[in-house]
């Protein structure tokens, strides 16, 4: 693998097999902001900026893969879905660089381009992400986590919130432990949960309006995880308690046909975080930042600028 700056079409990354490959905005608390067109357009992959590829050690063994567009702006980390990897960003790597800002993308152990390491001997989650911090020097910065990688993002703000300047959490149950909140969820899926993993993970609008970025969608997932992938713990016993101690401004979005956090559960979690401000992206599922990346793009832009310079 090594650096690029690509233009691909969506039928060009689908047979991409590495992310050199591919072609790769706020209302107060409790409002809702939908994507804001009246003809939603199935977007292109925009045209790709340089950047550096790093293996970054953790411990057991592990390495993580990790992409970097450098830059002197203030830095945002992008955590990805269990259904994707590092790859998963193409759509926001050149528009978050262009806006200003350093990006960082990683695979976390047992998704693409990275080594799980021994399992007994690692850290968590969480941990690794304050361990690639550190090797990449920063000091203060971003976070986005979507789907799986939310609870990710919550467990590194309740353990290392002095090095956050803000808060996304999208498309995300949050890991939340609470026996009312596990049985809500667990409520709204049926037993088992077998379906097509673009069923569950896409909307029913983007399914039928773009099968071609379904199918990139799908290349990505298929090349997601890694046969040495393990579950890692959390650091910290996230709950709604927990939530309510966290000072950083939170970001929550979720898309309107999410199956698994819809709206409603995230207005839910909302009410128990202090500074945080909630959005809704029409006509998207559990991956608004793949099926709506410019009104997901613009929330999350809108919000780092909002915070930027802020010191924790």
């Amino acid at each position: 693998m090594s650096p690029t700056t690509a233009s691909l079409s969506r039928r060009t990354l689908v047979g991409g097999a590495a992310f050199a490959a591919l072609a790769v905005a706020g209302p107060a608390r409790g409002t809702a902001e939908a994507a804001s067109h009246d003809e939603v357009p199935w977007e292109p992959v925009p045209e790709q900026v340089p950047v550096t590829e790093y293996q970054v050690p953790v411990s057991g063994g592990g390495s993580l893969w990790c992409w970097d567009t450098g830059g002197d702006g203030e830095t945002i980390v992008l955590l990805h879905p269990g259904s994707g990897s590092g790859e998963s960003w193409p759509y926001q790597q050149p528009v978050l660089a262009g806006a200003g800002f350093r990006v960082v993308g990683y695979s976390r152990r047992g998704a693409y381009g990275s080594v799980a390491g021994t399992e007994a001997e690692t850290d968590t989650a969480s941990g690794d992400l304050d361990t690639l911090a550190d090797h990449l020097g920063l000091d203060r910065f971003h976070l986005s986590g979507s789907a799986a990688g939310g609870p990710v993002a919550v467990d590194y703000a309740l353990s290392h919130g002095d090095r956050l300047r803000s808060l996304t959490v999208s498309g995300s149950i949050m890991g939340i432990r609470d026996a009312e909140y596990e049985e809500l969820t667990s409520a709204l899926q049926p037993d088992p949960f077998d379906l097509p993993v673009d069923f569950k993970e896409l909307g029913p609008s983007y399914r039928g309006g773009d099968r071609d970025g379904v199918a990139a969608w799908l290349a990505i997932n298929a090349r997601a995880r890694t046969s040495d992938a393990f579950a890692q713990p959390f650091a910290q016993d996230i709950t709604w308690a927990a939530l309510e101690t966290l000072t950083v401004p939170v970001q929550l979005i979720t898309g309107d046909a999410d199956l698994y956090s819809p709206p409603s559960v995230m207005r839910l979690n909302a009410e128990h975080l202090r500074n945080v401000e909630t959005h809704v992206v029409r006509e998207a599922g559990h991956n608004p930042h793949w099926e709506q990346p410019a009104a997901w793009n613009r929330l999350l832009i809108a919000f780092l600028r909002r915070h930027r310079g802020r010191k924790p």
